[in-house]
Parts: C-alpha cells; sequence; structure tokens
C-alpha cells in the first residue's frame, strides 16, 4: 500500500479550534503557513509576543473545553469559532480579541488564570517549539492506540498538521533523521513529539475520557506521538499526495 497524506489541520489560535484543509502551503521559515499564527496568553503569563511555552497560554491540556471548539478561516481573514456550549462567533483577530475572550472565558477553568492578550506569533507561528516544525502522525498508528483504549480515538485529538495513511504502525518512530516527501515537499524528520494531557479530551464532548499517555506507554514504552518535521523547500501540499519515506 502507498503511504499518501489523508488529512491536514491547521489551528489559526493555538489551542483554541482545528480547522481541516484540502491543501496547505509550508515554507521552512514559517512551517504549516497560518498555523497557530495567534495565541491566547493568559494572565499568569509574561506580556510579551515572543515565542512562549504552552503553559503560559490558554490550551487543552490545562482546558480540556477547548478541545470541543471547531474553527474556520474566512475569506476575510475573521476566523469563525464553534462550541457545542456557545453561540457561534466570528472575529477579526488583529481587532476584535476581546471578542473571543468573553466567548472563551465560560468554557476556561475558573480556577485557572484568566484570559488576557491575544498575541500575533512571532514568524513561523506560536507552536510548542521554538524550531518552525509541522508535525505528522500516522492513522495506523492511531487505529493502534485506538485498540488499546478500547474507543475509536479522534484524530483531532493530538493536534497534528500532517495525517498520513499507509504506513505500518508505529514506523514514523524510527524516522528520525530521514527526509520525507509529501507531494513533492521534502520533510526532514527531526524528532518525536512528546505528549502532555491535550489528547485525553475528546473533541467532541471537551471532556477527559482517555489515558493516552498511560497507552502510549504501554504500547511503545514512551509517551512519544506523531513527529516533527522540517520543512527542507518550499511548496503545497494536497490531500491524497503519495508520501516517500525512503
Amino acid at each position: 500500500m502507498t503511504a499518501r497524506l489523508a488529512a491536514i489541520w491547521r489551528h489559526p489560535v493555538k489551542g483554541i479550534g482545528a480547522e481541516a484543509l484540502d491543501a496547505a502551503e509550508l515554507s521552512p521559515d514559517g512551517a504549516l503557513i497560518g498555523d497557530r499564527a495567534w495565541a491566547l496568553l493568559h494572565a499568569a503569563a509574561p506580556d510579551s509576543d515572543a515565542w512562549q511555552p504552552r503553559r503560559n497560554f490558554l490550551v487543552v491540556a490545562s482546558g480540556p473545553g477547548l478541545a470541543a471548539v471547531s474553527a474556520r478561516t474566512e475569506a476575510d481573514g475573521r476566523i469563525a469559532l464553534r462550541h457545542p456550549e456557545r453561540p457561534p462567533l466570528s472575529f477579526a483577530p488583529e481587532t476584535e480579541a476581546d471578542a473571543l475572550m468573553a466567548w472563551v472565558t465560560p468554557i476556561w477553568p475558573a480556577d485557572r488564570p484568566a484570559p488576557a492578550r491575544l498575541i500575533r506569533a512571532p514568524g513561523h507561528g506560536m507552536t510548542d517549539m521554538p524550531d518552525p516544525f509541522v508535525s505528522i502522525g500516522s492513522l495506523s498508528s492511531l487505529r493502534a492506540l485506538s485498540q488499546r483504549a478500547g474507543m475509536a480515538l479522534d484524530p483531532r485529538r493530538f493536534r497534528i498538521n500532517l495525517w498520513v495513511e499507509g504506513l505500518p504502525p508505529w514506523e514514523e518512530a524510527d524516522a528520525i533523521g530521514a527526509r520525507w516527501t509529501v507531494g513533492g515537499v521534502p520533510l526532514d524528520i527531526a524528532e518525536p513529539i512528546g505528549r502532555c494531557r491535550a489528547p485525553e479530551a475528546n473533541p467532541e464532548t471537551g471532556r477527559r475520557d482517555a489515558a493516552t499517555n498511560r497507552l502510549l506507554e504501554d504500547a511503545q514504552g514512551t509517551t512519544d506521538f506523531g513527529v516533527y518535521a522540517r520543512v527542507a523547500a518550499p511548496g503545497t501540499v494536497r490531500v491524497g499526495d503519495a508520501v516517500k519515506t525512503g
């Protein structure tokens, strides 16, 4: 079976919603263009526009209700958000950050520092790593993990950019240092993705219902899932593209 790109996900605001794409632009400096382009600082974080670790933002690991947010970037640059417990929101991130903060507050834990300021990510996006990485996951590995969980684990739990179909389970974990090509775009596999508690949260309900780190530890002896890759040359990837791992 030939490996192929099965899905592309972008997260316009870090930790707050994901959108499925048919195609995406990748670049060495920007990774997946538009991914984590914005991030919402909480009140206990340094008031800085520079890259910061995820603990300084509103993210699913700290507020599982955020897992149930879906996002869509509109043609005019506004971001539309939906959540089963909130009315739909469409806001312009440059000028209407207050609308986002008011909307998200009821689904953010009251015992956590409150939303404080929406910042535009510097350069490549406010990912969990300071390097401009794109994240890659294997659907066969996800199915293997789902078997252990006794339930189908939604790919959105892992907030990965590029999902690949057709690899043997866990093969991506052995690919560190290799070059993959997705639809003609070269990606250098850099390091595994260590997991926090975010994937425990169900994106349908926003509630924690799977001990993903324990399941990963049982399956492979680590809590890694997926890999980070550097974009070696700019280009466009599309759902259905061939993925070459050799």
